[in-house]
């Protein structure tokens, strides 16, 4: 017996990461649209996730948050997507993943904030460096462009998903430095039907939302 796929999210949020995953995974899946400090905050998705914050799945009587989180679990819930490698062959695809969503993204947030730690605390920092950070990013990059073209190998992966939407949205919006190598990455791995049916959905949902705001 099937389950059922809920994705609750906003789409001006990192719920679009997920919507790239679930548009390659190619299940069907429910939407729930939540609003900040509404729905979010509601009885009814704090017992989803307690921290009130979107994305977050819930599969049968599964629950899962946190974006990378999410894409490894829909990546070994549907693995005829092929979206992970093998288990033993995981290595790469598990470092870069969680790179991402740890490091890389711990970096960027503090850096828009405006926050550096002092340079005899910088050990207790898990990303140490924002410099750092990004020279171990533009070497990953670097690999993937110059090998099969993806970050973990010559596969597209639920590793991508989540790296190039990081990287996207970092030049985007200036949070990560513009290193050469970064834009054709992302332009690659953006180039597949899951992320434009993905971007599509979200876009017409932030419309939808935005008009009624304003009735």
């Amino acid at each position: 017996m099937s389950r059922e796929l809920v994705f609750y999210t906003n789409p001006q949020s990192r719920g679009r990461i997920v919507r790239w995953m679930l548009e390659e995974v190619g299940a069907p899946y429910r939407t729930e649209l939540l609003g900040y400090g509404t729905t979010m905050k509601a009885p009814d998705y704090l017992a989803i996730n307690p921290m009130g914050k979107v994305p977050a799945i819930r599969h049968g009587d599964t629950v899962v948050t946190e974006a990378a989180a999410i894409c490894a679990y829909l990546a070994d819930a549907f693995p005829e997507a092929g979206l992970a490698p093998p288990p033993a062959e995981r290595g790469t695809y598990y470092r870069w993943l969680f790179f991402a969503a740890g490091p890389l993204e711990s970096a960027e947030v503090n850096r828009a904030l405006g926050l550096k730690a002092p340079k005899d605390k910088e050990g207790m920092i898990g990303y140490g460096t924002f410099e750092t950070t990004m020279d171990t990013l533009a070497s990953a990059v670097a690999a993937a462009n110059s090998g099969g073209g993806y970050i973990a190998g010559d596969r597209f992966s639920a590793a991508d998903v989540y790296m190039g939407s990081h990287v996207g949205w970092g030049l985007e919006f200036k949070s990560i430095e513009d290193r050469p190598g970064f834009a054709e990455y992302v332009a690659r791995v953006r180039d597949r039907d899951g992320y434009r049916r993905g971007n599509e959905l979200d876009n017409a949902a932030a419309a939808e939302i935005e008009a009624q705001a304003t009735q």
